[in-house]
C-alpha cells in the first residue's frame, strides 16, 4: 500500500511538470530533466508516438508532437534519454507522420499532458 501511494505522488508530480508538452529540450544531466525518456525499437512497445515537429506552433499543448528547443528556458518540459529501458519513466516510439502519433497506452500521463 505505501509503494503504491509513493508511486501515485511521484506520477502525480510528474504530470504536473508535464502539464504543458510540446516545447520538449534535451538536458545533458539526468538530475536536471523532468522525465528520463527511452526511445523503444517497436511501437508495440511505446507509451507515447512521437512525431517531431519542424515548428514550436504545431507542438503548442500536445503530448505527442514534439518540437526540440534549443534553450531550456523556451521548452515546456525537460527530458533526459536513459540507456536502458528500466530506467526510464516513459517509452516513446518517434513516428514519421503527424497522424500517426498518439498515446499507445493508457498510462500515468494519458489526458493529463494538455
Amino acid at each position: 500500500m505505501r509503494k503504491l501511494i509513493l508511486y501515485t505522488t511521484f506520477l502525480f508530480f510528474l504530470a504536473v511538470s508535464l502539464s504543458f508538452a510540446g516545447g520538449i529540450y534535451v538536458e545533458r544531466y539526468k538530475s536536471n530533466a523532468d522525465v528520463k525518456v527511452y526511445v523503444v525499437d517497436y511501437k508495440s512497445e511505446a507509451d507515447l508516438l512521437v512525431y517531431v515537429a519542424k515548428y514550436r506552433s504545431e507542438a503548442k499543448g500536445k503530448d505527442e508532437i514534439w518540437h526540440y528547443e534549443q534553450y531550456g528556458s523556451q521548452a515546456d518540459a525537460t527530458i533526459y534519454f536513459v540507456k536502458y529501458k528500466s530506467d526510464a519513466d516513459l517509452k516513446i516510439y518517434i513516428v514519421d507522420y503527424k497522424s500517426e502519433a498518439v498515446w499507445r497506452t493508457s498510462n500515468k500521463f494519458r489526458g493529463r499532458l494538455q
